[in-house]
């Protein structure tokens, strides 16, 4: 079964995407920061990663570096999820690895749609 690491601090939104992800048959690991996303990798594997920017202790840009300068992690597809909107937020996503960047709030059928770019269930 496909999983997908979904690493994001706010409760409600974690919820929101691991119940779509799973509706769509795929496994959902969750994680409340960069920092507790790594934890998570050290002892199990993603097919791709959801991650937003704006988190505590690691944000999401600096666990995009971190994976893409890991070498066990550099092919794993990330999909950075943002409140912003802003074209400059995007394209620092994209420079600094990011495969896709969505914007929140996420519709479930969006959501389905730019993973299933990268990963089926």
């Amino acid at each position: 079964m496909t999983r997908i690491l979904v690493v994001e601090d706010y409760p409600v939104t974690q919820r929101m995407l691991a119940l779509a992800l799973r509706n769509h048959g795929y496994d959902v690991l969750i994680a409340g920061n960069g920092r507790e996303a790594l934890r998570l990798l050290d002892d199990q594997t993603a097919d791709l990663a959801l991650i937003d920017i704006a988190m505590p202790e690691m944000d999401g840009i600096d666990l995009l570096r971190h994976l893409r300068t890991d070498n066990r992690f550099v092919g794993l597809p990330v999909i950075m999820v943002s409140a912003s909107g802003q074209d400059e937020d995007r394209a620092v996503c994209l420079a600094t690895g990011a495969n896709d960047y969505i914007v929140k709030p996420v519709r479930p059928s969006d959501l389905i749609e730019a993973v299933s770019i990268y990963v089926t269930p």
